[in-house]
């Protein structure tokens, strides 16, 4: 028997590992697993050169739970004496300062930067065995380690090929001798490894209970279908994957099957969701995988934000497995494969827009949030997908960004040679003013979508000599001047009674304000018209969503109430100081309710007045 001690430079390093990897403790298993599956693979290697002559076998990793022990096998290369000093005794470690300092928050970081994928065992074991059986011309040994820098190594016997790795759990680490613990996490980080992973027998139910059959349980899918050719697999077997990945989700749009080989190695499938107006819900649902072993499905800052709304598997061998996130934030080989994505949904959404336009544009408010959040974050999507966004106006016809400017050229440009672009965010509630745009011969889009008033003031930046103006930011006249407005013939003294009588009619109104303006609109103008300036509106939009706008969250909502100097109502009120103040109430009132601000008491004073009215 042979004892020795871990070639490491500090006494502690099993302390180290215990308390700075507890808080990602779980991925034990993934590394072990995925060790068992190196093995396999590599005896596979070595049989397909020639250089191991006997029976493969059927290479399985087996999983195996009892009372006390936790028990990953595989029937692999195993390992010789000699291959147990070099890879199990030797830890390239070069000082616990410059581990702590570095690594003292990143459990993956400091896996993968010490080659200690073997060593996360001791987060959870008190325990360590191996025994194992080269595939060489060599004796069976057996190595154990309690925890400590001491270990023992003697000859043993074992029946085949291969190694038992044999966990003595610790006390902290009971859980991990549930079945449905275990089962879970191979499901989790091992679900789609190349060999087969068995854990126990598959269950079925007798006399109302779950018994044992001698059917294998096989964790995992050893050929999922990102790693077949796109060209041997079927339209029902994208959507079957994706119903096994996401069970309750609805059926994707559509899907992108990648496969790259140079110059770098990339599969995978990413399918476009029917993504609701909360995004934040769709994230977290592509799962990164490198050869096929399980690294993350929390991709933000590894591919471009505006994707992490796809869902599916991204699978390459050139994306470490075991890595801090600002580590793969900044690898050269990411940022290849996050561009070389960015690209790849370009081309179909732009392939998609040209082959079939009609049905493009009935998948439009499905895919509108995701183009928009790809528009307004990155400066590359944003220039391939001036060829397939659309805009939709208020009688559902689409147009691309060029269409709509053709479109409205002639007519929406104002006296400063400015294009207008009227939009309306809820076609039933500001109707009265779409009408009157459409009146003048004027077009409106419909800017209703989560993230447009973003996208508006992105366009704006973009698009030369450009405006976006709601339709009830200004009294028709003014939405887009085309001349210089005329000023008001009213005195000072005239404005201000004007001013007190209109504005003792206006209901209290939380956190809002009103600003009485004079226009001359012609006699067959509304009398009353409420407004919303464009700018403060707009910043309150985006205060209720993005940070740094709160300031104008706090200020109260301000319309203008304008009166139109030239209809004869308030020709008569301007005219009779003591004419009925019923008149004017109801003048407001009738403003306020075309825009939804008439409520409550109010609404019922206006209801019993209507009423009196007609009596």
């Amino acid at each position: 028997m042979q004892k020795g001690h871990i070639g490491v430079t500090t006494e502690n390093i099993f302390p180290i590992i215990k308390r700075f990897l507890y808080s990602d403790h779980e991925i034990f298993l993934r590394e072990l697993v995925s060790n068992a599956v190196d093995a396999s693979q590599k005896l596979k290697t070595l049989a397909s050169v020639g250089e191991f002559k006997g029976e493969l076998g059927e290479l399985n990793v087996q999983v195996k739970l009892d009372k006390k022990t936790l028990t990953i096998s595989d029937q692999g290369i195993g390992m010789t004496a000699e291959e147990i000093e070099k890879y199990i005794n030797q830890i390239a470690f070069s000082g616990v300062n410059d581990f702590l300092d570095k690594y003292k928050n990143e459990a993956n970081a400091i896996i993968g930067h010490f080659g200690l994928g073997f060593y996360s065992a001791f987060m959870v074991s008190k325990k360590v065995e191996i025994i194992t059986q080269s595939y060489k011309d060599a004796p069976a040994m057996k190595w154990s380690c309690d925890g400590s820098p001491e270990f023992t190594l003697t000859e043993t016997k074992k029946e085949g090929r291969g190694t038992d790795i044999i966990l003595y759990l610790d006390d902290e680490s009971k859980e991990f001798l549930e079945k449905s613990t275990i089962e879970g996490l191979l499901k989790k980080y091992c679900r789609f490894l190349p060999v087969p992973i068995i854990f126990g027998k598959k269950q079925e139910w007798k006399d109302g209970k779950q018994v044992n059959t001698e059917e294998d349980n096989v964790i995992n899918d050893p050929n999922p279908l990102w790693t077949r050719k796109p060209a041997e697999v079927t339209d029902d077997d994208y959507k079957k994957f994706y119903r096994d990945l996401y069970p309750m989700s609805e059926e994707p749009l559509f899907w992108i099957h990648l496969n790259v080989d140079y110059p770098f190695k990339l599969t995978g499938i990413l399918y476009f969701p029917k993504i609701k107006n909360r995004p934040d819900l769709q994230r977290n649902k592509i799962q990164l995988y490198c050869n096929q072993v399980f690294v993350t499905d929390s991709v933000e800052g590894i591919v471009p934000e505006f994707l992490t709304l796809l869902h599916g598997v991204i699978d390459s061998p050139d994306i470490p497995l075991n890595v801090s996130r600002s580590y793969l934030q900044s690898d050269g080989n990411v940022k290849k494969i996050s561009g070389h994505i960015t690209k790849k949904v370009a081309d179909k959404l732009e392939e998609l827009f040209k082959k079939d336009r009609a049905q493009y544009e009935e998948k439009w408010d499905s895919l509108k949030l995701f183009i928009e959040y790809g528009m307004l974050s990155e400066d590359k999507f944003y220039e391939r997908a001036q060829n397939f966004a659309l805009l939709k106006n208020t009688d559902g016809k689409f147009f691309t960004l060029e269409e709509y400017k053709s479109l409205i050229q002639g007519n929406q440009t104002d006296k400063d040679k400015i294009l207008t672009y009227l939009y309306a965010s809820d076609k039933t509630g500001q109707y009265t003013y779409i009408e009157a745009a459409k009146a003048k011969g004027y077009d409106v889009l419909l800017m209703d979508g989560q993230l447009d008033v973003h996208l508006i003031g992105l366009l704006e930046q973009k698009l030369e000599k450009s405006r976006f103006v709601r339709v009830d930011s200004d009294v028709i006249e003014k939405l887009i001047p085309q001349t210089e407005t005329k000023e008001i013939t009213l005195s000072e003294e005239e404005k201000t009674s004007l001013t007190e009588t209109f504005k003792a009619a206006i209901p209290a109104i939380d956190k809002t304000e009103f600003l009485v303006t004079f226009e001359q609109l012609g006699e067959n103008a509304d009398p009353v018209t409420i407004t919303q300036g464009e700018f403060m509106r707009r910043m309150q939009e985006m205060s209720a969503m993005q940070q740094g706008f709160n300031f104008y969250g706090e200020l109260p909502d301000s319309y203008n109430l304008v009166l139109n100097m030239d209809h004869p109502l308030v020709k008569k009120v301007q005219e009779n100081k003591e004419m009925n103040g019923q008149t004017v109430n109801q003048l407001v009132d009738l403003a306020l309710l075309s825009n939804g601000l008439l409520k409550g008491e109010a609404l019922n004073k206006f209801i019993k007045r209507s009423l009196e009215n007609i009596q």
